[in-house]
């Protein structure tokens, strides 16, 4: 490592609570789908901040939206109306419709976070429940191998227990069922139950896609059982899998959206969106937020999401993903040995070796490809949706080679 790397590396660990474990890189700056390190090094970003930097770094146009709207308003708070959130809330409700979800209105709350949305989400669903339905029903089923989030609610509903080491008691109100088990589900869903909460893709799990006939069944099980159906897409929504949201690539319509990360291409935001009779659940006073839909962020978003329609990087991601998932299964084919599973949908990709991933991570580092690693055996591929073609060539021909030893 540099001198300058060792710097920054000393005075993190003086000055910051250590709760990453960080990748050996100081990342220094960004354009499009390259990032460079504190010595100039030149890397192919193919995690895009997990999701977040969906138009890549330093977008061009998303910097015109926020120099133009921070010469103007930043923040004034919540208790003030404010167009850029209303715009915002409009081009949502308009990516919903534009993307196959014709004929519902949506309504919209905005956040700051993933974890904030889930927790939105959590309480939409118990308020509605209770206010609305008429129902005392606070419980809420989530799956195995699901993530939500790190606060105390989110981390409830995600239930894994290495997560709460140290933080019990969480929240209660929330029981687990195994992944594409849907007599598991039906089995669990009682008196108390007020919603599924899921992700159609599994992120931190490695790129797990749920079934498709079960992900229906969940559907098809909630409205038989009078309960609601939250789609947790802050990972993989926003044009990432072929539409703008994953659940539309299983043909299904929930009651309640999370989203987040690639919203504000890499500023602070997250949001929940609610069909009109869901959204009664919330009523003045009942929900709140300092930061969530403040001019600037909500400015930027309404620029992100204007490119991801007028560019169709929903068409774009997924016709871009089917090529490389092609790729990456060929390459799977000719060494059985070392590719255990290539699994996702558009440029939402997870390629689980045999035994452990972390070499093949470590000389791809070295190579300068930045990717994540999951649970030690998954490469996870989260790419800018306007990554070029060409980059994801030589990711398959440079992973070919680390696994053949070259």
């Amino acid at each position: 490592m540099s001198q300058a790397f060792d710097s920054i590396k000393n005075d993190e660990e003086t000055y910051l609570l250590k709760t990453y474990a960080r990748y050996p890189l100081a990342i220094d700056h960004g354009k499009g789908s390259r990032l460079w390190d504190c010595d100039g090094k030149e890397y192919i970003d193919l995690l895009a901040g997990i999701a977040v930097c969906g138009l890549g770094h330093c977008n061009d146009e998303v910097i015109g939206a926020l120099t133009e709207q921070a010469r103007k308003l930043w923040h004034v708070s919540n208790l003030f109306y404010q167009e850029p959130q209303i715009q915002l809330s409009t081009t949502t409700d308009e990516g919903g419709h534009e993307m196959g979800s014709t004929g519902t209105r949506w309504k919209t709350f905005f956040a700051n976070s993933g974890a904030e949305a889930n927790e939105g989400a959590i309480k939409l669903a118990r308020r509605y429940t209770r206010k609305i339905a008429g129902r005392d029903a606070p419980d809420i089923i989530t799956l195995t191998s699901c993530f939500h989030g790190r606060t105390l609610g989110t981390l409830a509903a995600t239930g894994r227990a290495d997560l709460m080491d140290g933080f019990t008691p969480v929240a209660g109100g929330f029981k687990q069922v195994p992944a594409n088990d849907l007599n598991a589900l039906e089995a669990a869903i009682d008196d108390k139950t007020c919603a599924v909460m899921m992700e159609c893709i599994q992120g931190e799990a490695g790129v797990l896609p749920l079934d498709d006939d079960y992900v229906r069944g969940v559907e098809k099980l909630c409205h038989e059982r009078g309960i609601l159906l939250i789609c947790d897409e802050v990972q993989a929504g926003m044009c990432r899998t072929g539409k703008f949201w994953a659940f539309q690539t299983y043909g299904i319509r929930p009651d309640i959206i999370s989203m987040a990360k690639a919203l504000a291409n890499g500023l602070p935001m997250g949001g929940i969106l609610a069909t009109e009779e869901v959204s009664k659940g919330f009523t003045t006073g009942s929900h709140a937020t300092t930061f969530g839909g403040g001019a600037l962020v909500a400015a930027v978003a309404s620029k992100v999401i204007e490119i991801m329609l007028r560019d169709h990087l929903a068409e774009r991601a997924g016709a871009l993903g089917a090529d490389f998932l092609d790729k990456l299964r060929a390459l799977q084919k000719a060494m059985p040995n070392k590719i255990k599973a290539v699994r996702g949908r558009g440029l939402f990709v997870g390629i689980e070796l045999f035994n452990t991933a972390r070499p093949a991570w470590n000389e791809l580092l070295k190579r300068g490809f930045i990717c994540s690693l999951c649970h030690e055996t998954t490469l996870r591929l989260l790419p800018a949706l306007n990554v070029p073609q060409t980059d994801l060539k030589f990711f398959v021909d440079t992973l070919a080679d680390i696994l053949a030893g070259k």
